[in-house]
C-alpha cells in the first residue's frame, strides 16, 4: 500500500525524487488531489524521463528547476476544463500524465527551467541555441518553448518522435519528426560554442 509521503521519497534518479514532481499549483490554489492512479507506472515512466533527460541537464548545466511535473488524470482533466493551460487527457502530446498508456505508449514530460539559459535569455540570448543544444545531445521526443524564463516541455517516449515547436519567436515548428534540421550540425554547434561541456553520468 502506498502513502504519499513514501511515494515523495521514491528516487528516480541521481538528482530527483518524485516528490519534485507533484506539487501542482492548480491543486494546491483549488484543493485538488494530484496523487497518481498508477504509481507503480509513474515511477517507472518518470524514472526513464529523468534519467534519460533531466540528469544529463542537471549534470551539465546545473540546478533545474521543475515548474510542472505529473499530473493526475482527474487533475489535468479539471485543469483543461478550466482553461488552465491544461491539454485535454487524451491529447497525444499531453506529457504530464506518466502513470497512462503503457509499453510504447508510455509517456513523460515536465515544464522546466535552466536557470544558467534563462539568464541569457532575459538578455536577449535566442532560444534556438538551447534547442539545437538539446537536439545534438540528448534523446527528448519533443520539446515546447514558453516565453517567460525561456521555460520548456521536455518529453521523453520509448520511442522518441524527435520534434521541436515554440511559442518565442520565431514562433511555430522548429523541426517536425522524421525531418533533418534546416542548419547544418556545423551551424548549430557555432551557436552552442560557449555552453558547458555534456556530461551524462549513469545512475548506479
Amino acid at each position: 500500500m502506498w502513502s504519499l509521503e513514501t511515494l515523495g521519497r521514491v528516487r528516480l534518479s541521481r538528482h530527483f525524487f518524485m516528490r519534485e514532481f507533484l506539487y501542482s499549483e492548480i491543486g494546491n490554489f483549488h484543493q485538488k488531489q494530484n496523487i497518481p492512479d498508477n504509481p507503480d507506472l509513474a515511477i517507472e515512466t518518470g524514472r526513464a524521463f529523468c534519467e534519460t533527460l533531466l540528469d544529463p541537464l542537471e549534470e551539465t548545466f546545473g540546478r533545474v528547476a521543475v515548474r510542472s511535473g505529473y499530473r493526475s488524470r482527474s487533475l489535468n482533466q479539471f485543469g483543461n476544463e478550466n482553461r488552465l493551460n491544461c491539454a485535454r487527457n487524451d491529447n497525444p502530446l499531453e506529457c504530464h500524465i506518466w502513470d497512462w498508456g503503457n509499453g510504447d505508449a508510455r509517456i513523460a514530460g515536465a515544464s522546466i527551467v535552466i536557470p544558467w539559459f534563462a539568464d541569457q535569455y532575459a538578455h536577449g540570448r535566442d532560444w534556438r541555441d538551447l534547442a539545437w543544444w538539446m537536439h545534438d545531445h540528448l534523446d527528448y521526443s519533443e520539446i515546447w518553448f514558453f516565453p517567460k524564463l525561456c521555460a520548456f516541455n521536455l518529453v521523453w517516449r520509448p520511442e522518441p518522435h524527435r520534434r521541436i515547436d515554440s511559442y518565442i519567436a520565431p514562433r511555430g515548428c522548429l523541426l517536425r519528426p522524421g525531418a533533418e534540421p534546416e542548419e547544418s550540425r556545423s551551424a548549430r554547434q557555432s551557436r552552442y560554442t560557449d555552453f558547458p561541456a555534456f556530461r551524462a553520468i549513469a545512475y548506479p
